[in-house]
């Protein structure tokens, strides 16, 4: 009961950040400007949601009397660590705003797990290889995803100062340069954990074998080669504006397909 009622928590302030970051974007294009007390509100509210969230995961993915990590509370990890790292980042770059999306999705998958843990496939990673595996691709994947929300904010901000009709949420979001470079920042580190996750992959070869997930393996290297390439055009070349939208989208199209394809083979083609 403590449990569901953790997880009830949770979900909402996951609901209410995202409704707190939406009025803010509204206030901002309106032309006002939020005040000291409703950031604060805002990240007490983001900051008590991600406390929560880690609960409820410990509880069923870690805990001695967990039902163990199921697909489910895979992709609830990963909506953590998101929740995370854009909570980190917005406290000193104006990238809050990608909250509007990823707060409420975090909230989804908390009341997923809460309510379907048991019901899938358990996944083993008590190997420390696999498991440092897994942690680092969950990170990559997480760090990209923020990235491709963050291309698609740059594609339609890039659309409207084209057209000269920058609409009054457009004009809330930060300046067109300062959004590029912060998409390739976020690309940088998410390149460095996928790289990472690859490398370590090596080492659990005969796990991913095992596993029948070469064809996650090899969407994951597509994946690396696009963003590589990306990085190489922006800092030889100064790709920006379109060029690394697509790119990006690129990338994390495999990168999806690379991740959903996994989960999709331990809940349907693994024993329960």
């Amino acid at each position: 009961m403590l449990l569901a009622t953790i997880g009830f928590v949770a979900t909402v302030l996951y609901f209410t950040g995202g409704a707190l970051l939406m009025q803010r974007l509204r206030l901002a294009a309106a032309g006002g400007r939020a005040s000291t007390r409703s950031r604060i509100a805002l990240f007490s509210v983001w900051g008590g949601a991600i406390l929560l969230h880690a609960l409820i995961i410990y509880s069923f993915s870690f805990s001695p009397g967990g039902p163990g990590m199921g697909v489910f509370g895979i992709v609830s990890m990963t909506a953590w660590i998101i929740a995370v790292f854009l909570f980190l980042w917005s406290l000193n770059h104006p990238i809050h705003v990608l909250g509007i999306v990823l707060l409420p999705f975090a909230g989804v998958t908390v009341a997923l797990e809460m309510a379907l843990a048991g019901a899938t496939p358990m996944v083993d990673v008590m190997e420390p290889g696999l498991r440092a595996h897994t942690l680092l691709s969950m990170i990559a994947f997480s760090l990209l995803t923020i990235a491709a929300i963050q291309a698609v904010l740059l594609a339609v901000q890039n659309r409207s100062l084209h057209n000269h009709r920058p609409g009054g949420l457009i004009r809330a979001l930060p300046p067109l340069s300062m959004m590029d470079s912060m998409l390739f920042h976020i690309i940088g580190w998410g390149f460095v954990f996928l790289t990472a996750a690859l490398i370590t992959g090596v080492f659990v070869w005969d796990d991913v074998m095992t596993r029948s997930l070469m064809h996650k393996v090899l969407f994951a290297v597509i994946a690396w080669f696009v963003f590589a390439i990306l990085l190489f055009g922006r800092f030889r070349f100064g790709w920006r504006g379109r060029k690394a939208v697509r790119w990006t989208l690129a990338g994390f199209a495999w990168l999806v397909v690379a991740y959903v394809g996994s989960l999709v083979i331990v809940e349907m083609m693994m024993p329960a």
